[in-house]
């Protein structure tokens, strides 16, 4: 038996996992041994499974990504299933689905409100749980308020609780320390502040988005519709807000778009648009005979040089708009989240303008969060898009539109990879 989706089927043992280096699909056809527990271990994002008639189809957690037939197998992405039956019936009794979305919303403000409180770097610094009114006095905030809060954080599994003496005693999960906490390597703070105070307000206005068709900052921001980065970079505070949002997407997903194809022979690489230089620095890690060069808006990389640069850094910036600026010359330039920002024309602009530069073996890589060609999913690329939408003037795209893109202005050579995480990668030659 083997994968139908991939290019070069290979074949693997029943009842066995086997990676399928492809596309990272797994293959079982005897679905009742498997566990939960081997699908939680297992590291790929996709899973193929062979469902044997009679057998009770998989059903995914109700905030998990849903699962999509590919003839006799079942493509799902996501780490845990559950088996159940008559899901359907179960939530016409009772929509327990329905009421976890409308919920949504509420999980992510107490996340928001918890890291702008500053409750998780409290936590880490603490070495040991604390009370809610040890909390409550060191952020400044409500004993009651903060109570409640913490109670919540436990009931989504993102703090942990113990009762010492009949005192409610918290403390951080590991998974907390490292994501959460401000001070940790890994840190996704800013990125969860940008989400709070910059996206939140604007998906206020999702409905005016959707019956209008363009993004919402004149009405949440009262600046124009037609100048996306004037809104995103409206004061010094909020570009660094932004800034910080780069620089925390590419410390967790950087060094796996950077290694989605082998850039070894690339020497002189560009980064257009490469803000922080986050995205830049993990090129430079995985290939350091390489010159790693960002090239932004004259005020991004001041601001870059000030608030994000490091001891000994490998990477080199230089100011300018790519388009309306000539850009440095290359073997490789980097898009890394630019080209979902504008409508096609633009995007074929720009490529054409890159294509223009490249020799011959020069090229693109090209690192965004890609549809399904059916557009059924990705979950989290469809609220993406959605998000472009409320505050571009662009769009997420499956790859074939990419690959159209590419063709249209000349490249030729395109290779496509997917990673399983946040962003996948296209590797565009000349």
């Amino acid at each position: 038996m083997h994968c139908r989706r991939c290019v070069k089927p290979k074949r693997v043992s029943p009842n066995a996992f086997s990676k399928i280096t492809d596309h990272g699909c797994i293959l079982a056809d005897s679905l009742p041994n498997i566990s939960q527990q081997q699908l939680h271990h297992t590291p790929p994002t996709f899973w193929l499974f062979y469902l044997k008639p009679k057998l009770t189809v998989l059903h995914l957690h109700p905030l998990k990504p849903t699962f999509t037939r590919l003839g006799s197998f079942w493509l799902l992405s996501g780490r845990s299933a559950v088996m159940a039956e008559h899901m359907s019936q179960s939530e016409l009794d009772y929509p327990f689905k329905l009421l976890e979305y409308f919920n949504g919303f509420r999980v992510s403000k107490v996340i928001f409100s918890a890291c702008e409180l500053g409750v998780f770097d409290l936590l880490l610094r603490s070495q040991e749980p604390l009370s809610a009114q040890h909390v409550a006095q060191e952020l400044g905030t409500s004993l009651d308020g903060m109570e409640r809060l913490l109670d919540a954080l436990v009931g989504i599994e993102i703090l942990e609780v113990e009762k010492t003496d009949g005192t409610a005693l918290y403390s951080s999960t590991d998974v907390a320390n490292l994501y959460l906490a401000k001070g940790s390597a890994k840190s996704l703070h800013d990125m969860i502040v940008y989400q709070s105070q910059t996206i939140y307000p604007l998906w206020n206005n999702l409905v005016d988005a959707v019956r209008e068709g363009k993004n919402q900052n004149e009405k949440t921001f009262g600046l124009p519709a037609e100048e996306v980065f004037q809104a995103i970079y409206r004061s010094e505070e909020d570009m660094l807000k932004f800034m910080g949002l780069m620089n925390s997407s590419w410390v967790l997903d950087g060094h796996d778009v950077v290694t989605a194809f082998n850039l070894s022979g690339f020497q002189n690489v560009v980064d257009l648009g490469g803000c922080t230089g986050a995205l830049a620095r993990e090129m430079a890690k995985a290939y350091p005979s390489s010159t790693v060069t960002v090239f932004d808006l004259q005020q991004v990389v001041e601001v870059a040089q000030k608030h994000f640069s490091q001891e000994n850094d490998a990477i080199v910036f230089q100011s300018g708009d790519f388009f309306t600026c000539e850009i440095p010359t290359a073997d490789l330039y980097v898009l890394a989240r630019i080209i979902h920002d504008w409508p096609e024309e633009k995007c074929l602009t720009l490529l054409k303008k890159i294509y223009d530069m490249c020799a011959p073996g020069g090229g693109v890589l090209l690192v965004e969060a890609m549809l399904f060609e059916n557009r059924r999913g990705p979950i989290m690329t469809q609220l993406f898009s959605l998000n472009m939408l409320v505050q571009t003037k662009g769009r997420e795209r499956p790859p074939s539109e990419y690959t159209h893109m590419f063709n249209k202005t000349g490249f030729k050579n395109i290779q496509v990879c997917r990673t399983g995480k946040s962003y996948d990668a296209i590797l565009a030659i000349r």
